[in-house]
């Protein structure tokens, strides 16, 4: 699987940093992704690419530090948004390849929204570490399980009842199966009101995920807009395109039916694969 997302998030990591300005799409503000180090030197560089956007590095390389790996920009590590070493663990030599990428193709524009691996890296590092901020997170993703997507089942038109039994209900038997829990859901509008057991049960494997697993699962969640999808991706129950097909079925059967809309479509049907790849190759452990 982690392979399978590797190749997914490579290509878009080339492709984005040749983006067409008609499907740019700016996910960070401007302190939103790493810098460089904290002297004065790397302070007043970073500075003018954040007010530029423009490139001011020649070399990009992963050195070993502190006891995992740090990429660097000439030679100066990167920190994250919120000022700590971006130090990744030794057994995540390829996440390290992979931030290292992202910065080497930036060309001359850089382009925040080009660098998903270094994000996640930087969420993991900076939020997870903090039990308060996984307490907050976990609730907000309990909050996602709650309303979750995959719970609303049409039963018309043919098409999304289709798609929904081929991509949702085999999470969902899953989820049971695995969890132990009673999972509800709806054909109408209503809210499908889940047991107190599966609620508890599921905080549970949220409480036993690493950091890294929570930064994954929080930007899996968010980006099919479903926890179970997310969860089942980080647990490597589906892969990376599995987990997009499940997140787009009702797009998918609109599309199906009217066509698609240039620009939007095609752009969201990367955007998915890149998010929901970055996450899965956050887990990679070699």
């Amino acid at each position: 699987m982690q392979r399978q997302a590797v190749r997914v998030l490579a290509s878009f990591v080339r492709a984005n940093a040749r983006r067409n300005p008609l499907y740019r799409r700016a996910v960070w503000p401007a302190r939103g992704h790493a810098t460089i180090s904290n002297s004065e030197e790397a302070v007043n560089a970073t500075n003018r690419a954040e007010a530029s956007l423009k490139r001011f590095w020649k070399t990009v390389g992963v050195e070993k530090r502190d006891g995992g790996f740090a990429v660097t920009l000439d030679r100066r590590p990167l920190r994250t948004p919120g000022g700590k070493a971006l130090i990744i663990p030794p057994e995540k030599r390829l996440v390290a390849a992979l931030v290292a990428s992202e910065w080497e193709n930036q060309e001359t524009v850089l382009k925040p929204h080009a660098l998903p691996m270094t994000s996640l890296v930087s969420r993991a590092i900076d939020a997870f570490e903090d039990e308060s901020t996984r307490g907050e997170v976990r609730a907000q993703l309990l909050k996602y399980l709650e309303t979750d997507t995959i719970f609303y089942h049409a039963d018309e038109p043919e098409v999304l009842v289709k798609l929904q039994n081929t991509h949702w209900k085999p999470i969902l038997d899953w989820a049971r199966e695995t969890f132990g829990v009673e999972l509800r859901v709806s054909d109408s509008l209503s809210v499908p009101a889940q047991p107190p057991e599966t609620l508890k049960k599921l905080e549970e494997v949220l409480n036993n995920l690493s950091p890294w697993e929570m930064a994954a699962m929080e930007r899996a969640t968010y980006t099919s807009k479903s926890f179970l999808i997310g969860l089942a991706l980080i647990l490597r129950r589906l892969d990376v395109d599995q987990a997009a097909q499940a997140a787009h079925v009702e797009v998918n059967s609109q599309i199906e039916r009217w066509g698609e809309v240039e620009d939007t479509h095609d752009v969201d049907y990367h955007d998915v694969r890149r998010q929901l790849g970055s996450a899965a190759c956050l887990l990679a452990n070699y």
